[in-house]
């Protein structure tokens, strides 16, 4: 799980963060007002690609809802059902 640190503290501290990133493998979520703004990765994870071929394999490895899953089906439903109406123009376009 990669740490989270802010924008400010990461530029302090840069040399170190990379070199945790380098050699101890270790991923950082750069925060910039509270929000993710970068990822800051080993060069290996970052370029990891998976095949076609291979995503039977890496849904099974994915974590099993068991008897939530019904529920989490139903909550996703919803939250579908209850979008905002998002206008076909605006102002921005």
């Amino acid at each position: 799980m990669p740490k989270t640190i802010k924008a400010t503290d990461a530029v302090r501290s840069f040399s170190d963060i990379l070199n945790s990133v380098k050699y101890r493998h270790e991923s950082y979520t750069i925060m910039r007002g509270g929000k993710p703004a970068a990822a800051l990765v080993p060069v290996e994870a970052s370029s990891v690609r998976k095949t076609l071929g291979e995503l039977k394999t890496v849904l099974s490895s994915l974590p099993h809802l068991g008897k939530d899953a019904e529920n989490f089906f139903r909550d996703i439903e919803e939250g579908i059902r209850n979008q905002p109406h998002v206008p076909e123009e605006t102002a921005w376009e």
